[in-house]
């Protein structure tokens, strides 16, 4: 399992932020995160779950229980004896697992713009998993960019080079020999989010936490739905312990569409933990 374990610039304030990455993402693109919080004094690690980035991809049955137990196992090898946690998009669904599979380890939770707002399995039944791979070999350039371009759905000016680095990155995992197999990959974690829902662990959150995140997210449908839900996650983590805190005008990947406006919010409610 690969995993950045990046020092604090200047003097430690010995806190550690431990960072978990969205779906069509590792963690390079936590780059301006991580340089926002090691000026404050934060160690901050940051893995690629496994079937990500520069982890193994093997093929296994899939679960935000694995996931959060690797991570675990991460800061156990580091003598890490606590963190605090900030999940992007699928990654808030893995951080609220972590949260609530290791409450002594969690000491503060941020969950910014994630998935995985409802509960999808009874609105639509389990789809085929032949099927999704055939949908997953056939992927794009083009597809992939037109996936990742939701995320800017809002305000499509919001697409920046970098945007565009990060979907060449995403297709060239289809140009190499071991495509199919990592076909199948993507396809079994696919299923993760419709399998493994974590809208049942929001009340069994005890880390102060911040339910963050672009206010005019698309995922969920449409941004009045996204905002309504959050502050649902919020108003259910029990004794007080959420609070909300949305930004007008940006998307699903807010810290690279603006960080300028979204880095110092999170920053300053880590650092409230100190």
């Amino acid at each position: 399992m690969a995993y950045m374990d990046v020092a604090p610039q200047g003097a430690p304030n010995g806190h550690t932020v431990m960072i978990f990455h969205g779906n069509n993402f590792a963690g390079f693109y936590f780059g301006n995160m991580i340089d926002a919080l090691r000026k404050e004094g934060f160690r901050v690690i940051v893995p690629d779950q496994i079937g990500y980035g520069r982890s193994s991809k093997p093929i296994i049955p899939y679960s935000f229980n694995d996931m959060a137990r690797n991570s675990r196992a991460i800061l156990q090898s580091l003598k890490i004896d606590k963190a605090m946690i900030v999940g992007h998009s699928m990654g808030g669904m893995l951080a609220t697992r972590f949260a609530t599979q290791y409450p002594d380890v969690t000491e503060r939770l941020v969950i910014y713009n994630p998935i995985g707002l409802t509960d999808g399995r009874f609105g639509r039944p389990a789809g085929s998993i032949d099927e999704q791979y055939k949908n997953a070999l056939g992927a794009t350039f083009q597809s992939i960019r037109g996936s990742l371009m939701r995320y800017v759905a809002h305000n499509p000016a919001a697409w920046t080079p970098e945007f565009e680095n990060y979907a060449k990155i995403r297709y060239s995992w289809t140009l190499g020999a071991d495509w199919p197999r990592l076909a199948m990959v993507q396809t079994l974690i696919n299923n993760v989010n419709y399998a493994d829902p974590v809208v049942y662990d929001w009340p069994n959150i005890k880390a102060p936490t911040l339910v963050f995140g672009g206010a005019e997210d698309m995922l969920a449908g449409t941004p009045k739905v996204f905002q309504d839900r959050m502050k649902f996650i919020a108003d259910t983590i029990p004794n007080g312990n959420g609070k909300l805190l949305l930004i007008a005008g940006l998307g699903h990947v807010p810290h690279m569409e603006a960080p300028e406006k979204t880095l110092p919010p999170l920053v300053a409610f880590l650092k409230a933990g100190l």
